[in-house]
């Protein structure tokens, strides 16, 4: 007997992540697992679908645990022979207003958003099914900030050739330079959310030339994309967009037939590929 086909869409308790889970669970031919850092919340976020007349999965993990990482990599390996579509939402940024320290915000914010999005990347993109789509929440903040970068930074964003080992040392250049304040002088925009995100569209261009490398035979999809400005606790109440309308790029991106081929490695926002 088959297994059936599973999405895992991370960060997904409330807001974007959450409205991603209804969509699936309403357009997916397959089992959707909600998960959350806080099981808690995520089996409160569970009985709202539920009470929609949905019926959505949860599995607990917090995507900066390594070992969390893990512990849901082997259950959907272990459970399903992987995974059909994961959707990596979790995400972090300080409010304007927060006083907490540049340099610990850069941190932070790197943290979660660029290197443990990598981190599940890392683990999961070896048990991707064939015909699998991987869909990395990005933002336009990120292209904003790249025009905030001096010149040479630009070019080194901008490359073809850029590895993963070379990105994941700029990032870690970031924190750094933020942390000692001297963040502005070597080229970087005062923005660390902005600068994290162009981590993550610079990560899924490397991550699909990667996959279609080693694994061009199984017709996997990845792309990274824009929600849009949506009302949410990180956004706040001025946004234009509901979470339901936020959801409909990543979901658009997370059901691409078995028959399409692009986009791919591309950054895409309201269903449109966008220059970088």
């Amino acid at each position: 007997m088959s297994c059936p086909k599973v999405a895992m869409v991370t960060g997904a308790n409330k807001g974007i992540g959450l409205a991603i889970v209804r969509a699936l669970c309403r357009q997916f031919a397959g089992h959707v697992y909600l998960t959350a850092r806080d099981e808690g919340r995520g089996m409160a976020a569970v009985q709202t679908l539920e009470n929609e007349g949905l019926s959505p999965h949860f599995h607990q993990l917090d995507i900066t645990d390594l070992s969390s990482i893990r512990k849901i990599h082997d259950f959907m390996r272990d459970k399903y022979g992987g995974v059909d579509v994961l959707v990596n939402n979790a995400a972090v940024a300080f409010k304007v207003a927060d006083t907490t320290p540049f340099g610990n915000q850069a941190e932070e914010t790197l943290r979660t958003n660029f290197f443990a999005t990598r981190d599940i990347c890392r683990e999961f993109l070896p048990i991707i099914k064939p015909s699998g789509r991987v869909v990395n929440i990005a933002s336009i903040a990120g292209s904003m900030a790249l025009r905030q970068c001096s010149q040479a930074l630009k070019e080194k964003f901008r490359s073809e050739d850029i590895t993963e080992e070379e990105l994941v040392e700029l990032m870690e250049s970031f924190v750094e330079d933020a942390k000692k304040g001297v963040h502005t002088q070597k080229g970087w925009p005062n923005w660390a959310y902005g600068v994290s995100k162009i981590g993550v569209i610079v990560l899924s261009r490397i991550q699909a030339k990667e996959v279609s490398h080693k694994r061009g035979q199984d017709k996997i999809l990845l792309n990274s994309c824009c929600p849009g400005w949506v009302k949410t606790d990180m956004a706040g109440p001025h946004a234009t967009k509901t979470p339901d309308e936020g959801a409909i790029t990543p979901v658009y991106l997370a059901l691409l037939s078995e028959e399409d081929i692009e986009p791919h490695g591309q950054f895409v926002c309201e269903k449109k590929t966008q220059s970088w």
